[in-house]
């Protein structure tokens, strides 16, 4: 039998504020901005890079595809697979 505490938290989860990725993931994202290689999207702490995105997608949000994930560094790169919200 469950204590109080326990019914009270049971199936409550937290997330993190640097989500780990797998190569062959799909996401939706927001476009957050711009780096040295192309555009940005930030889940958190974690921080993808869209290189051959179109520039226009900056603030749209798109569903991506993870090609590379550094779990230690929380950077990995993406590809978009489908706008679903163009940017205002």
């Amino acid at each position: 039998r469950m204590s109080r505490f326990e019914s009270l938290f049971a199936g409550l989860t937290f997330r993190t504020s640097t989500p780990a990725f797998e190569v062959g993931d799909e996401v939706p994202a927001f476009v957050t901005g711009r780096g040295d290689d192309g555009l940005l999207v930030r889940v958190g702490d974690t921080v993808l890079e869209l290189p051959d995105a179109d520039p226009s997608l900056l603030d749209a949000k798109v569903q991506i595809e993870i090609e590379s994930f550094d779990a230690r560094t929380h950077r990995g790169t993406a590809r978009v697979v489908d706008v679903l919200e163009e940017a205002e």
